[in-house]
């Protein structure tokens, strides 16, 4: 999807505006720290800024999007933009070192180069200290782009040599608006927004068969609580297990079921206009009429503790078998 600094004001005004008012007056900074929680559009903006560091064509601040810089951009093989991301769970001293490496060449392009470091707090010590060093000799024409959802974990000698813009999160209204200008019923935008707060993810969910039925199941467990009881074992065994198979699909099982019983607490405090489940009022109807507001509240506080036992490598089954019955009581 085609990203222009008009959209990017529309999502993060003042970061945009900060960048498009460097790139005007020709004062692109050697270092940038962008920062903010996951789906605020980080990597969409260095992509962008890194577009209008290199388009030959471009009118203002606004890239061309046609050229063959901006084609190559787009597509993620432009020889002088490279992205490092984790190599498993952290960011290696050689991912950097080789980053040096490819920086000792001539751009293959122009004499400009760009780099962005994705998840730049998962750098280890040896890479951070190896950063550092890149840092301090910074080139005429080199950028560097970091971006982090946790700031404080990175050093603070690096902070101080980056310009640090803070990513506010996402309207969710706004969210929520443009996936419906894509063609989702607002019930699906809803809740795509409140899992993911997030445009391109939303879009990736919202064709995802696994998700979809992931919602019915969520609905399914919660007639059971509901109606039959003595069968929600048999349910977590049979249909729950088989389905959220890995920790992070427990987890996200889980964030429907907080959705859920947030959607009871908001039916109890007679906030309609908050639910993200629309399209189940009768649903919730009942549930409020089941539910108490303070045992919907311990609910909640019960689903957050099983969040936190799967993080903890408590075993899932026995996390989902503990919670049911605590919900049953």
């Amino acid at each position: 999807m085609e990203v222009h600094w008009s959209d990017m004001l529309q999502t993060q005004p003042i970061v945009s505006k900060m960048v498009m008012n460097s790139i005007n007056k020709g004062r692109i900074s050697h270092a940038y720290l962008f920062h903010g929680d996951k789906g605020t559009g980080k990597f969409t903006l260095a992509q962008l800024l890194a577009m209008s560091i290199f388009c030959q064509e471009r009118t203002g601040v606004e890239p061309c999007y046609q050229c063959r810089d901006c084609r190559r951009i787009q597509s993620g093989n432009h020889p002088d933009l490279h992205v490092i991301y984790p190599d498993g769970a952290s960011i290696k001293k050689e991912q950097i070192l080789h980053l040096q490496k490819e920086f000792t060449y001539t751009g293959l392009e122009s004499n400009k180069k760009v780099y962005i470091i994705d998840q730049a707090d998962k750098m280890t010590d040896n890479a951070s200290n190896r950063l550092l060093k890149f840092l301090e000799e910074p080139s005429q024409q080199t950028t560097a782009i970091l971006l982090t959802e946790n700031s404080q974990a990175i050093l603070p000698t690096i902070r101080s040599r980056c310009q640090m813009l803070s990513f506010t999160p996402l309207q969710s209204k706004r969210l929520e608006e443009k996936l419906q200008e894509e063609g989702l019923s607002l019930a699906n935008a809803r809740l795509l927004t409140a899992m993911t707060n997030n445009l391109s993810a939303a879009l990736e969910k919202s064709k995802d068969t696994w998700f979809a039925q992931s919602r019915k199941i969520v609905v399914q467990l919660i007639e059971m609580l509901q109606q039959n009881p003595n069968e929600v074992p048999i349910f977590v065994h049979t249909q729950w297990m088989p389905h959220f198979k890995e920790r992070v699909q427990l987890q996200e099982g889980l964030d429907l079921l907080l959705l859920w019983f947030r959607d009871i607490v908001h039916y109890h405090l007679d906030e309609s206009s908050e639910l993200v489940f629309v399209q189940h009022r009768e649903k919730l109807e009942t549930g409020s009429m089941q539910w108490s507001l303070a045992q919907v509240t311990d609910h909640l506080q019960e689903i957050m503790h099983a969040k936190r036992k799967l993080e903890q490598n408590v075993h899932p089954q026995l996390v989902m078998e503990q919670l049911t019955l605590q919900i049953q009581r």
